[in-house]
């Protein structure tokens, strides 16, 4: 009487994912006036590859996103004076803690690339996602040459 060994299935990429590699697109999001969190969750979605019938969790199928205009993003409510951003040096004491108004004024690249950073899984599959993404204060990019589509934010 033979028995099977294994009660769990293991985990397949869906066929069409097998068959070819990875198709990787190029989209461009516009944050002129958008609520950050928005532009974040629609960025972060697009670098998963959430937006594709061939998505796996296991698999890095996500396309490169371009943000621009980072610099002028919106944040809701009173977020810009009681938002704090923090980092660590690694050194005793070396928390330093900012407000987002500071943020912005210093380094605005860094807002949008947080709240993107934080949706993503923290994995080494989630930093090659992260990887794919590009962000600019203004509204230039090197990119052209990858003709992005543009998405837009709801």
């Amino acid at each position: 009487m033979a028995r099977s060994t294994s009660t769990a299935k293991a985990a397949k990429a869906p066929e069409a994912a097998k068959k070819t590699g990875p198709d990787r697109q190029w989209h461009i999001i516009d944050a002129d006036g958008q609520v950050l969190g928005r532009v974040a969750s629609k960025a972060a979605r697009i670098l998963q590859g959430k937006h594709k019938p061939t998505w796996a969790p296991f698999l890095d199928r996500g396309d490169h996103v371009v943000i621009v205009n980072a610099a002028r993003v919106r944040l809701t409510g009173r977020k810009d004076e009681q938002k704090i951003y923090r980092r660590h040096s690694g050194y005793e004491g070396g928390l330093k803690e900012e407000r987002a108004k500071i943020v912005r004024q210093k380094n605005p690249i860094r807002l949008v690339e947080e709240a993107v950073h934080g949706m993503l899984p923290k994995t080494k599959l989630g930093e090659a996602m992260y990887r794919k993404l590009k962000v600019y204060t203004g509204g230039d990019h090197p990119h052209a040459a990858q003709k992005p589509q543009k998405l837009e934010v709801a």
